[in-house]
Order: C-alpha cells, then sequence, then structure tokens
C-alpha cells in the first residue's frame, strides 16, 4: 500500500491585497450587492472568519475595493496647464469607471478614506491651485468636475447601450413604439422628442465618449475664464 503523496500545490498567500483584489474582481463580474463576507470567503477558499483578520467588517472592505479604483486614475501633475492634466484625469477617471461600474455612486462615499484616495484629492487639488486657482475656486473648479465625471458617469452605467450604432438602434425601437401606441399623435405631443430621438440619435447614434469630451471641453473654458477673473 503505497503513501498518499503531499500536496504540492502552490498557493497565494492570504493577505489583505489579495481579498480586496478578490472582491473587486467579484463585484465587477457579479455585481456589487453579490460581495458579502461569505461569498468572499468562498472565492477565496477559506472559512468566512479568516477574512475578518485582514477587513474586520463590510465597511473597511468597501473602503479598500474603492481605494483600488482610486489607484487606478491618473494623477495629474502641477505646473501651469493645468487644463491639460484635468482634461487627462477626467478622461482617465471615466475610462477606470466603465472598468469598475459597481464604483460608481461609491467613489465619494466612503467615511475612511484610504491612501489612493487622498493621494488622488491632493494631486487634483494641488494642481488646480499651482495651476492659478485661488483655494475657493479651486474647491469649486473639483467639485464642479467631480459632479460631471461622476454624474457621466452614472448616467452612462445605467443607459441599455455602450456604443452610436447601439443608441441608434435603441432609439430607432423607441420611436416605432411611441408611434405604435400614440400614432401621428405622438409628434404632435412630444415635438422635440420626435425631432431629436427620431429625427437625429436614431439616425446618427449617441457618441458617449464624444459628448463627455465635448461636455468637459465647455465645463474647462468656463474655469479658465473664472481663473483668469481671479475670483470664486
Amino acid at each position: 500500500m503505497s503513501k498518499r503523496e503531499p500536496d504540492t500545490t502552490l498557493r497565494t498567500p492570504l493577505d489583505r491585497e489579495r481579498v480586496l483584489e478578490t472582491a473587486v474582481a467579484l463585484a465587477r463580474r457579479e455585481g456589487i450587492d453579490s460581495v458579502s463576507m461569505r461569498k468572499l470567503a468562498q472565492e477565496l477558499g477559506v472559512g468566512a472568519m479568516t477574512l475578518y483578520h485582514y477587513v474586520p467588517n463590510k465597511e473597511r472592505l468597501l473602503d479598500g475595493m474603492v481605494d483600488i479604483v482610486f489607484g487606478e486614475i491618473e494623477l495629474p501633475p502641477t505646473g501651469p496647464d493645468w487644463r491639460t492634466a484635468m482634461r487627462r484625469r477626467a478622461l482617465s477617471t471615466r475610462e477606470v469607471l466603465n472598468h469598475h461600474r459597481w464604483a460608481v455612486g461609491l467613489m465619494e462615499s466612503r467615511a475612511v478614506p484610504g491612501p489612493a484616495s487622498l493621494r488622488l484629492h491632493d494631486a487634483v487639488l494641488g494642481c488646480l491651485r499651482e495651476g492659478g486657482f485661488p483655494v475657493e475656486l479651486a474647491v469649486h473648479a473639483y467639485s464642479v468636475l467631480d459632479a460631471y465625471i461622476y454624474g457621466f458617469a452614472l448616467q452612462e452605467k445605467n443607459v441599455p447601450f455602450e456604443t452610436a450604432e447601439e443608441s441608434a438602434a435603441v432609439a430607432k425601437e423607441q420611436v416605432r413604439h411611441f408611434t405604435a401606441a400614440a400614432g401621428e399623435q405622438f409628434a404632435v405631443e412630444f415635438p422635440y422628442l420626435a425631432e431629436v430621438v427620431g429625427g437625429h440619435v436614431a439616425v446618427v447614434g449617441y457618441d458617449f465618449a464624444a459628448a463627455f469630451e465635448d461636455g468637459l471641453g465647455l465645463i474647462l473654458d468656463a474655469l479658465e475664464e473664472r481663473r483668469r477673473r481671479g475670483r470664486g
């Protein structure tokens, strides 16, 4: 009777980083509502109580997960060209949030920000201050930019299409549904919806990337005007 050979399978040691990265992967795959300490323990192949050695509760787990997302956003450099830096930071944030859609709505919600969050916030404020923004206007600029970026990401997360072609198909189906229900009366009661959705979006689609950059440009133009006037 031969002896049982020892298990030589190499396992990645369990640590806080692995716990958080596994939680992020789970959220990306199944959504943030799927992330629980029990489900995460199953993903890692350990007992649920083992996790509490690395994250004391669900809130601290979410803190760490959100900080991973912050760590993927490009830090804006300081210097006189604040506009280019803020544009790149905005594009990077949108790209990261499209990759981690579960994090939309959670980015500024944590009571205990992590180191990556602090680094990014400090870098953005530093970029604005070194770019010539007075303190009050720097705060206002940060708030306006984040409201636009996060709001756009939230809208983009929930729409039933991803490309311009898909948006055109959705618009065509909406118009078909509306006209089937109301006939010609739809265009009479809602002339601008008929014009924009049926006559424009259904034909050329809606490009989120182009729309995001266009809106961002308007905000940056307005902030530059306020910066030059030197008032908040």
